[in-house]
C-alpha cells in the first residue's frame, strides 16, 4: 500500500465530553448547592434516602466534588487571564 491510497484527515476521534464539561462558574456553584441539599437530606433521613447513610453522602460528596473543581479551574483562569492582560497594559 503506497501512500497515496491512504486518506488522511485532519479529524481526531475525541470521545464525547462529560456531562459536565459545559457547566461553567454558576453552574457549578449550582452544583455544590444541590450537592450540600443532597447531604442535609440524607442527614435529615428524608423519603428517597439509601439505606446505607455513607452511599448517600458519597453520592452528594462526589456532586460537591465536581463543582467545586469547576468553580476552581474557571477562577483559575480568570485569574491567568487577568494577569495576561495587566501585563500586555505594562509592556505597552
Amino acid at each position: 500500500m503506497t501512500d497515496k491510497d491512504v486518506e488522511q484527515t485532519d479529524e481526531r476521534g475525541y470521545g464525547p465530553e462529560p456531562w459536565w464539561a459545559d457547566l461553567g462558574t454558576w453552574g457549578a456553584v449550582a452544583l455544590i448547592v444541590v450537592g450540600g441539599l443532597a447531604a442535609a437530606w440524607v442527614f435529615f433521613r428524608l423519603p428517597g434516602t439509601p439505606e446505607e447513610l455513607a452511599a448517600g453522602y458519597y453520592q452528594a460528596a462526589k456532586v460537591v466534588a465536581i463543582g467545586l473543581v469547576i468553580v476552581g479551574s474557571a477562577l483559575l483562569s480568570r485569574r491567568r487571564a487577568r494577569a495576561v492582560a495587566t501585563e500586555d497594559t505594562n509592556a505597552a
